[in-house]
C-alpha cells in the first residue's frame, strides 16, 4: 500500500475555466487535494495556475498534484503528479521525481498492480460512472470494478460522481474520490464539496 501518509479522500479536478476566487473556501471545507488538469495550457501558464492553486489551498494543508506533466509539477513545487496511460511512466516519473506523489490512472486490477510495481502510490480508478467532463472516454466500469481491483493501492474512484455515489465507491472499497462537475457545476459549489466529503469520510 502507499507509503503516503493522508492522501486525501477528495480531489477536486482545477483548469483556468474554473472559479479559482473559491478555491480557499474549498480546501476549508474539507477537501484534502486538487488536481491541476488543463490541457489548453501552455507550460508556463500552466505552472502559474498550479502555484496559484498552491498558494490558495496550501494554508488549509490540502495536497496538489499535477495531471500529466511531472516538469510542472516539479517547476511550481506541487505535491505529487497524477499520470494516465499516455504519459510520462511512472516508473519514469518515480526515477525523476523520488518524493513525489504518483497516480496512476487504472481501469482493472491487472493495471493497479502494474502501477504499484513501478512506484505509484495510489491509483486512479475509471470512469466508474457516465461523465461528460472529457471526450473520448470508455465505457464506465461500474461499481463492482471498484471492488474488483481494491486492496492493492489505495483508489481514487473518478468519473460521473456525485455525493450519492461517492458513497458507494467508499463502500466498495475505493479510499476516495475525484470531482469535477460535482463541485464546478454545481449551483454552490462549496455546499457541495461539503456533502461530497461527508460521503467520502
Amino acid at each position: 500500500m502507499s507509503a503516503f501518509p493522508g492522501l486525501p479522500r477528495l480531489f477536486c479536478l482545477v483548469s483556468h475555466r474554473d472559479d479559482l476566487s473559491l478555491l480557499a473556501a474549498l480546501a476549508d471545507a474539507g477537501v484534502g487535494g486538487f488536481q491541476v488538469r488543463d490541457k489548453t495550457l501552455p507550460t508556463g501558464a500552466l505552472v502559474a495556475l498550479t502555484r496559484t492553486v498552491l498558494d490558495a489551498v496550501r494554508p488549509a494543508g490540502a495536497t496538489v498534484v499535477v495531471n500529466d506533466r511531472v516538469d510542472v509539477a516539479l517547476a511550481a513545487g506541487a505535491d505529487g503528479v497524477h499520470l494516465g496511460a499516455e504519459d510520462l511512466a511512472v516508473a519514469d516519473a518515480r526515477r525523476l521525481a523520488p518524493a513525489l506523489l504518483i497516480g496512476a490512472t487504472c481501469r482493472s486490477r491487472a493495471e493497479v498492480a502494474a502501477a504499484a510495481a513501478d512506484g505509484a502510490d495510489y491509483a486512479g480508478l475509471g470512469p466508474v460512472f457516465a461523465t461528460g467532463s472529457k471526450p473520448g472516454l470508455p465505457a464506465p466500469l461500474g461499481v463492482a470494478a471498484v471492488t474488483a481491483a481494491a486492496g492493492v493501492l489505495p483508489l481514487v474512484a473518478i468519473g460521473g460522481l456525485r455525493a450519492a455515489t461517492a458513497g458507494e465507491v467508499r463502500a466498495a472499497g475505493a479510499h476516495g474520490a475525484a470531482v469535477i462537475g460535482a463541485i464546478w457545476r454545481q449551483p454552490d459549489p462549496v455546499v457541495a464539496a461539503k456533502e461530497l466529503v461527508a460521503a467520502v469520510a
